[in-house]
């Protein structure tokens, strides 16, 4: 919708619209919410029929009510270059830089990682926070903080002693006293005061370190043919390995996250508690909104942060979903 040069006002005290020679061009979800406020008219229309024109476009409704939120919490906003952008309070358009990038999706939406990632690489590199805010089934919203992490190298590998282990199904069973450099790194669980069980993902790690043989009826089993059968079974495995690898080359010390529903538990060593969940998800997926909502809210309910470890073939991108308030 246009404005005359009567309408510039609106621009210089709210920082709605954008000015051009003929005066101020305004949003759908400008104009809607301008007139629901009562501090415009158009002549012929009320907010309902205006409404219900704007409503063919599609999301149109889902979008307008996260303007009405965002601009009802005292910030100013503008379209694009995602959804909107937010300005800091009491900062306008043509005065300040905006501080938020915000992307509206509704639970049902599908994330597409890459595109997510694309776009969050966008924000970071105009200097944004990249918001997605959510609208749910009725018509609440919640919003997310998206970060890209490098998580940075917290100590170097242990020397481990080489050790052989025997096969037994999928799990492999090795003889070591109590205090190694194995337990102090947490990997393994105890069977008796003289051996541990290693899981598979502890298996593939030892074995891409070269401090594991694994035997198999007086035989040296191949790292190739143990990882063939890990995968057996389990269509996760070869991504869960690559971050559990990964994680534990950086220094962290990563558990199974069953309990919490994702792959893994990770700590820094510097505190008792875990501080991250880690989900490991190969390139290319996507996941409903919904689950990454659930996830956010098991997390901080315990503590944590939520990252999902998406593996390409040129490395690992760490994307950490955070509960905000605006």
């Amino acid at each position: 919708m246009r404005c005359g040069k009567e309408g510039i006002s609106l621009y210089e005290q709210g920082g709605y619209g954008r000015k051009d020679a003929g005066g101020l061009v305004l949003a759908p979800h400008e104009t809607l919410y301008l007139l629901y406020r009562g501090k415009i008219s158009v002549e012929g229309y009320d907010f309902d029929a205006l409404l219900a024109i704007f409503a063919r476009q599609p999301n149109l409704i889902r979008s307008y009510l996260v303007y009405r939120d965002i601009r009802e919490r005292g910030y100013s906003v503008q379209t694009g270059p995602h959804d909107f952008r937010v300005f800091r309070r009491g900062q306008r358009p043509g005065k300040a830089e905006s501080l938020y990038l915000v992307r509206v999706v509704s639970e049902r939406d599908p994330i597409h990682f890459q595109d997510l990632i694309q776009e969050v690489t966008t924000a970071h590199n105009l200097r944004k926070l990249y918001v997605l805010a959510v609208v749910d089934d009725e018509d609440e919203i919640t919003y997310y903080e998206v970060k890209l992490h490098t998580l940075a190298t917290i100590s170097g590998e242990p020397e481990y002693p080489h050790i052989t282990g025997v096969i037994i199904g999928k799990t492999v069973i090795a003889r070591m006293p109590t205090g190694s450099a194995f337990e102090q790194s947490w990997l393994g669980s105890r069977l008796d005061d003289t051996r541990i069980l290693l899981s598979p993902l502890e298996t593939c790690y030892l074995l891409s370190v070269g401090v594991l043989s694994v035997e198999e009826r007086g035989k040296t089993l191949a790292k190739e043919e143990f990882f063939r059968r890990a995968c057996e079974g389990d269509n996760e495995f070869p991504f869960k390995t690559v971050v559990y690898t990964d994680l534990r080359r950086l220094g962290y010390i990563s558990k199974t996250g069953y309990k919490f529903g994702h792959h893994f538990r990770v700590y820094s060593g510097q505190k008792v508690h875990s501080e991250m969940l880690v989900h490991a998800i190969e390139q290319g997926i996507s996941l409903p909104m919904s689950t990454i909502s659930r996830s956010v809210r098991l997390a901080h309910s315990v503590k944590k942060k939520m990252l999902f470890a998406c593996v390409y073939t040129t490395g690992i991108q760490y994307t950490e979903f955070a509960r905000i308030k605006l």
